[in-house]
């Protein structure tokens, strides 16, 4: 994958180029400019030369400035693409570096049905015929919005954000066995989708088995990795009769509760414990 760094040559340009990371699109500001146009034309041909040999995929001159033939010559000696912008230098950093950390990030592709419930980015997986799209048009009835069903595409922005979204040609559709495919901002409007949500909480659904010890308290938590970031899992076990929607409710309120640090399951262990010390103590002390 091109690295999504982009960095001006500096050091590179005056001949050390020891600790110069290639692979980078190099920015040329005036300050590159004229430190080239300073220099004679043999002299400026070799810091060049030098300079071309890593592996830059692109070159930009930044403020509308001219591109010395010198440059444009040895560029393309090397195959190396050079693109002029009327932005200045900072400016043109503020504009491509959010493109390129979008552009380039690490993308994966997950079977599942993503929605934002409560402003939690719930991403249901499980077997085709599971009901997740049955799931999800149920919450998209009560409010919530869908991003992305069946494909969802997954990129990580920085070191621990997942961003879903869906196939540009498949967004906002919906497959429902027995109706097929329907169209949600068609039928409950432009507030029921979104286009992309942070992937925060992974709702396995999975037919119920008797022989599998389910978590019960909730003090134990799982947790898938997805292009190197680790998201909780909570898996729903579904039986007749089973609120599936509210249950998916109660996963988004329960995961915005543990942000402001109240962790329910744990203080309920805790009070238990408090009372159980509490007893002995009691049975310690008398002696009748």
């Amino acid at each position: 994958m091109p690295d999504p760094e982009v960095s001006s040559p500096g050091l590179a340009l005056a001949g050390y180029t020891t600790r110069f990371a290639g692979g980078r699109m190099q920015v040329f500001g005036e300050t590159e400019v004229s430190y080239l146009d300073s220099l004679g034309a043999e002299e400026a041909g070799t810091r060049i030369e030098n300079l071309f040999r890593f592996a830059i995929p692109a070159v930009f001159v930044t403020k509308g400035q001219n591109v010395a033939p010198l440059l444009l010559a040895n560029a393309r000696a090397a195959g190396i693409p050079v693109l002029r912008s009327a932005c200045t230098t900072r400016e043109f950093y503020r504009l491509l570096k959010p493109y390129l950390d979008a552009a380039l990030a690490p993308q994966t592709t997950l079977h599942g049905t993503l929605a934002d419930v409560h402003g939690v980015g719930l991403l249901l997986v499980g077997k085709s015929g599971v009901g997740k799209s049955e799931c999800v048009l149920d919450l998209v009835e009560r409010g919530h919005r869908l991003v992305a069903d069946d494909i969802v595409i997954v990129s990580r922005r920085g070191n621990d954000v997942l961003i879903g979204h869906g196939h540009e040609l498949q967004r906002h559709h919906m497959e429902i066995r027995g109706i097929g495919i329907i169209d949600i901002r068609a039928l409950f409007g432009i507030r029921a989708i979104r286009l992309q949500k942070r992937i925060e909480v992974i709702v396995q659904l999975e037919t119920w088995d008797t022989s599998r010890q389910y978590n019960r308290t909730g003090l134990e938590e799982e947790s898938i990795t997805i292009l190197g970031v680790e998201v909780p899992r909570i898996t729903v076990p579904l039986n007749p009769g089973k609120n599936i929607t509210v249950v998916s409710e109660v996963i988004a309120m329960n995961h915005l509760l543990r942000y402001t640090g109240v962790i329910s399951a744990a203080a309920f262990d805790r009070r238990l414990r408090d009372e159980m010390r509490t007893a002995r103590e009691y049975l310690e002390q008398d002696y009748e």
